[in-house]
């Protein structure tokens, strides 16, 4: 594997606390390597909370009230498994898959990619491809290219019935630039006046200071945290949505981490005051 200067390049080899296999690996190593056919076995397995309750026809009582909390690869397996005992290739009948957040999918295919020996990470971002309001709050997965020596983004929530009904017409396996932002590109555009921040969002939720949370949650994803303090951020009040000086300074920076890590090595520490900053959302700092 190539190593540029003192890149680790075993870093986005490595799991992870959440994308731990656990009893699992002979399980993942049985399964194709290429990522579009691993994308097929996550769609397989897992169910989205939101859409997959609205393309696969009435759900049962059980999907509309299931937790939408981020599970360990290992203990999500072991759901998927305990429902259902067939090898995880086959997929699952759409209303008996285990229901996830697109976090899930990502990080699932991450631990997959790690097991097959490609370096991957979870990236949270905004992608422009679920309505027309704009960029919606999402997480994919990246994973590196050897032959080009880059990273390359996967959504493998978009199964053929999200394709179907969305008009998506590219591979995504591999997605277009621009389709996806991961959230540092979204904070550079709305920081210099490219793009207005009220573009991005999660359903009436939206603008700058959400760019900001998920410009932290990314940060921390990249040194393989998918889960941390800023997910509770529907817990913002009004009084905290507005950026003072200080605050966009600070998320300056953390984009500038986010952008550092263009190569296998994941961005450097934030250590000491940026740091604890990382550690603690601004709305319970205060």
């Amino acid at each position: 594997m190539r190593v540029t200067g003192r890149e680790d390049s075993s870093y986005y080899l490595r799991q992870g606390a959440f994308s731990e296999l656990g009893g699992h690996a002979a399980a993942v190593a049985s399964l194709p390597s290429e990522v579009s056919a691993l994308c097929r076995v996550v769609q397989g397995l897992l169910l989205h909370d939101h859409f997959g309750l609205l393309l696969y026809g009435e759900p049962p009582d059980r999907l509309r009230t299931a937790s939408r909390a981020t599970l360990p690869v290992s203990r999500r397996l072991d759901a998927v498994l305990a429902a259902d005992g067939r090898s995880l290739a086959e997929a699952r009948p759409a209303l008996e898959r285990s229901i996830g957040t697109c976090r899930d999918f990502a990080l699932l295919l991450s631990a997959m990619l790690r097991h097959k020996d490609v370096p991957a990470r979870v990236r949270c971002g905004f992608a422009d491809y679920f309505n027309d309001a704009g960029y919606e709050d999402h997480w994919v997965c990246e994973y590196w290219g050897e032959a080009e020596g880059r990273w390359h983004l996967a959504d493998p929530e978009l199964d053929e019935e999200h394709h179907a009904a969305l008009g998506i017409d590219f591979d995504s396996a591999d997605l277009p630039d621009g389709r996806f932002l991961r959230a540092c590109q979204a904070w550079r555009l709305c920081r210099s006046g490219t793009v207005e921040p009220r573009r991005f969002g999660h359903g009436a939720d939206r603008g700058a200071w959400l760019i900001a949370v998920n410009l932290a949650r990314d940060l921390l994803a990249l040194r393989k945290r998918e889960v941390s303090a800023w997910d509770s951020w529907r817990d913002i009040g009004v009084e905290h949505r507005a950026l003072d000086g200080a605050a966009l300074d600070l998320f300056d920076r953390f984009a500038d981490l986010a952008e550092e890590a263009t190569g296998l090595s994941p961005p450097g520490s934030a250590e000491a005051a940026l740091g604890s900053r990382l550690e603690t959302p601004f709305w319970r700092a205060a």
